[in-house]
């Protein structure tokens, strides 16, 4: 069987590269010797208040305020509270910085489109602000958002949180039975929402399914439109959002918050029920995201970041917050592999991430994959001299994605798969600029997260699968779910298991090395035979065989014990003949044990994946055993669910008449 506990060192960063980083400096701040980040690491987690203090006045936040303890205590972990006593304005600490310089650069699968400096989205900001206000928007209102990922949405968030409202925002794409189960929950006042998007070179007008929407929204009081639209929709009138910025507004007022003032609502996928809905708080999303930026990916003033992703995924939010440590942001709308008239265009981003001076570009395995699929080397067309770091997120990047990224794009350079998710709007394990990096492996846990694995005597373990768990207070934990029982429900879902500690619901293990490898979510484990297997084991493994193009594995129940069964895409002229199955089969039992072998290997068309891009076992389990899957407006795909179903039934029959 392979080792996997000494994965090779990929990229190692040199000297000059280390003491340049800001992780080094900060090192040096709270004097603990940059060389060993297990020290920086137990002194964020042993001595939680100061690094907090320390962190804040490194970073430069705006606040104002005294406080008697950076971390007070509560009666359990979810009721610690962090800087009780600080007042800040998320949006003042966005768009702080030098007005001349370009701040945002708005562009689509035709190329760049617009580009603006911070003092003229700081107008815009200004003049929204005083709109909303004139429309009765006040702190802790709900303002929702159906917008692309332009600056109109960036905007409008900045807007809301200036006045205190909580933003809250989904993905044009969504149907309407997935918009109005996120957006129903939470009672919003105001509704700004887009006439039409662009993606895959087609323009989708959307005012039919915002009419539908505000149909069974009785809460919106108000409605502002981007883009054409009649005077009126479902019987509310329209407030053109040009219109709202023709006033004479010239800078924003930042009135500031408690630190756990609710800044936004954001959505877990809801794959199988209704999406939760997790409040944020302003001050911890801030300091936690700055400290994320800043030292783990060393972000500074004058980097740009590029990340793939739309308005409805957390990662928009963390792309955004990235204007508080001094970056610029590119905000790119449409397709990621766009269809034109002479077939797939794999270079936008990376032509985009080069022509643009990126410095920060992030991105998801499977966009990587079909990169390697389809034989592209962005390198021989194009530079990236400014590029230092490649960030992904959605799933853990197998070995193969780092050594695609170190060949075809740049050599020199951090590549960070990152791993938290949107119940903490940021990251418990991710990169780190200062050390080496490992292929498949994440470089380790992120400062101020106190991450352990736990095996299933719920002692921590090093070297072996278990719970991630998070043992200590962090400051972006969620202020709660909302709505009815809310903190109730936000304790079960986290807390309960284990009382007093954050079960986060990952499996996970921590290497001799310090870092990570995430091998899938618990609760999709697969355990034939009592033994448990993540599904990303096998991902790894498949993903390393030319004619598997994506699979998805469930672990399905049989009289006690469980049955893997293994759902593969073939690519190219490749079918599920007999010696592809055998080669599946020898590949996981020799790559991964005898355990990982599926009993059931099915072709299917299409693995359906969720809008924000991750693979939903847990719901083709639900389809095949018969139950109902709900808020398939989630999924970018979801017939592909029926389809999976029809070949398993196709493959029983064929079975019962042999």
């Amino acid at each position: 069987m392979h080792n996997d506990n000494q994965a090779p060192i990929l990229w190692t960063p040199t000297a000059d590269q280390i003491t340049g980083t800001q992780i080094h400096k900060f090192a040096e701040r709270v004097n603990v010797p940059s060389q060993s980040y297990s020290d920086l690491h137990r002194y964020s987690i042993a001595e939680m208040p100061a690094f907090w203090e320390n962190f804040i006045e490194f970073s430069g936040l705006i606040y104002e305020g005294s406080w008697k303890q950076a971390v007070e205590a509560g009666s359990s972990m979810a009721e610690a509270r962090f800087f009780n006593g600080m007042k800040l304005n998320l949006a003042e600490n966005m768009l702080a910085g030098e007005a001349d310089e370009v701040l945002v650069i708005e562009t689509n699968e035709y190329g760049v489109q617009a580009s603006y400096t911070r003092s003229q989205i700081r107008r815009q900001v200004a003049q929204l602000q005083a709109s909303l206000k004139n429309l009765g928007i006040s702190p802790q209102d709900r303002v929702v958002g159906l917008l692309p990922n332009k600056v109109e949405a960036l905007v409008s968030m900045l807007a809301v949180t200036s006045l205190g409202a909580i933003w809250s925002s989904c993905s044009p794409e969504f149907g309407v039975t997935g918009i109005t189960d996120r957006f129903g929950q939470v009672t919003p006042k105001l509704f700004i929402a887009c006439s039409d998007y662009l993606y895959n070179g087609v323009q989708h007008d959307t005012l039919a399914k915002i009419a539908d929407v505000l149909a069974i929204t009785p809460s919106v009081e108000s409605l502002i439109i981007v883009g054409n639209a009649p005077e009126s929709l479902s019987g509310l009138p329209v407030h053109n959002y040009a219109q709202m910025l023709e006033n004479e507004a010239l800078e924003p007022s930042f009135e500031r918050f408690p630190f756990d003032h609710p800044a936004f609502i954001v959505y877990t996928s809801g794959t199988t029920g209704l999406p939760k809905c997790i409040v944020h708080r302003s001050g911890g999303i801030l300091i936690n995201l700055k400290k994320e930026h800043a030292l783990h990916c060393d972000v500074r003033a004058g980097d740009r970041m590029l990340y793939y992703t739309n308005t409805a995924w957390m990662m928009y939010h963390w792309l955004v917050l990235s204007m508080a440590s001094g970056a610029s942001i590119v905000l790119y709308d449409g397709a990621a592999i766009p269809k034109t008239a002479s077939g797939l265009n794999y270079d936008i981003l990376w032509e985009q991430t080069s022509t643009l001076n990126v410095s920060h570009f992030g991105t998801s395995p499977k966009y990587l994959a079909l990169l390697e699929e389809a034989g592209r080397s962005p390198s021989k067309t194009h530079g990236f001299d400014s590029l230092r770091m490649v960030m992904s997120a959605g799933a853990p990047l197998t070995p193969e994605n780092f050594a695609w990224i170190y060949n075809h794009v740049n050599d020199d350079l951090c590549v960070a798969s990152i791993s938290g998710g949107t119940e903490i709007l940021g990251c418990f394990v991710m990169g780190n600029p200062s050390r080496p990096v490992r292929a498949g492996e994440i470089q380790g846990p992120a400062l101020g997260m106190a991450v352990q694995v736990l095996d299933d005597r719920k002692v921590s373990v090093v070297g072996k699968k278990g719970d991630l768990v998070c043992t200590e207070p962090f400051p972006s934990m969620p202020l709660t779910f909302w709505g009815e029982n809310g903190d109730a429900r936000f304790y079960d879902e986290y807390f309960a298991e284990i009382p007093g500690i954050w079960v986060h619901g990952d499996l996970a293990e921590i290497r001799p090395s310090g870092g990570v490898v995430i091998s899938g979510r618990t609760d999709t484990t697969l355990k034939p035979g009592g033994v448990r297997i993540g599904t990303g084991e096998i991902y790894r493994i498949l993903e390393g065989m030319e004619e598997i193009q994506d699979s998805l594995v469930v672990g399905y129940p049989v009289q006690g014990d469980m049955e893997i069964w293994l759902f593969v895409v073939c690519a190219g002229s490749a079918t599920l003949d007999e010696n592809l199955r055998k080669r599946i089969v020898h590949e996981l039992r020799h790559k991964g044990s005898p355990r990982h072998v599926p009993r059931r290997i099915v072709a299917v068309e299409d693995i359906p994946y969720t809008l924000s891009g991750k693979k939903v076992e847990k719901a083709v389990l639900q389809k095949l055993m018969g139950k109902a899957v709900t808020n398939v407006g989630s999924l970018s795909n979801p017939n592909a669910l029926d389809s999976i179903k029809s070949s398993v039934e196709e493959q029983l029959s064929n079975e019962a008449r042999t």
